[in-house]
């Protein structure tokens, strides 16, 4: 079988890693992280590689990403089948399991995760059209550029606000790149916000079996030719809806 992967750079190192393993014959197709800044960017940006893939070059495309604040909600599989985990966000990708991951969020749910291809990348922004919003993560100063300096004030405080939710910070060590570093910034991050610091090992076998074809239904959501990824509530995660 071979395998369209398109995916985004945040996991940059885990697919390669786990494409040169994979027991398919994977092209690998990697997207900005700044997409993520809007989930509407980030699902024209997926839906555009979807549809200049020709049905005679493979078998499947394999989606690296979870569901993403939404971002693949919404898109469709055009003459060849769409795979994706059934995942909230990329940190299920790196724990193996949406189960784990919950376990982990119940434990602790005022965590904050970091992995190598976070702190790598994490920086990156796509720009944004007026019409696009203020979108996640945007610097103060584009904020004043775009409000003023009063609304560019009261907006950072809002977006900033989330950092009270939480108290821990967690690397996600996969064992790959400079883990030292990764490790050191995610201590810094830790005692610059007054959070606690922890590490929990990276689990990559979900990646590698949305990269093996081993897509089970309690893992995977296949999108046929035709169906549409929507999110539903549940464990399920996402389903599909048929036009």
């Amino acid at each position: 079988m071979r395998i369209k992967m398109v995916a985004c750079e945040v996991i940059f190192r885990e697919v390669c890693l786990c494409a040169a393993r994979a027991k398919t014959v994977v092209d690998l197709v990697f997207l900005r992280r700044g997409l993520h800044s809007n989930p509407d960017t980030l699902r024209e940006a997926v839906q555009k590689v979807v549809d200049g893939t020709e049905e005679s070059h493979c078998q499947a495309i394999a989606l690296g990403y979870a569901l993403c604040s939404n971002g693949v909600a919404g898109l469709r599989a055009r003459k060849i089948p769409l795979v994706v985990p059934r995942a909230h966000d990329c940190i299920t990708l790196l724990v193996g399991s949406k189960e784990r991951y919950a376990q982990e969020f119940g434990a602790r749910p005022g965590t904050y995760y970091y992995s190598g291809g976070w702190i790598e990348r994490g920086a990156d922004q796509v720009p944004r059209s007026p019409e696009d919003g203020a979108g996640l993560d945007v610097p103060f100063e584009e904020l004043v550029g775009k409000y003023g300096q009063d609304n560019a004030e009261y907006l950072w405080e809002i977006q900033s606000a989330w950092i009270k939710n939480y108290t821990h910070a967690t690397f996600i060590d996969v064992g790959l790149g400079n883990t030292d570093e990764y490790r050191a910034h995610t201590r810094r991050e830790a005692a610059e916000r007054g959070w606690s610091y922890d590490e929990l090992p990276a689990d990559l076998s979900l990646l590698q079996a949305l990269l093996d074809g081993d897509w089970d239904e309690e893992r995977f959501l296949i999108a046929r030719p035709g169906q549409q990824i929507v999110p539903c509530v549940g464990e399920a995660i996402m389903g599909v809806a048929e036009g």
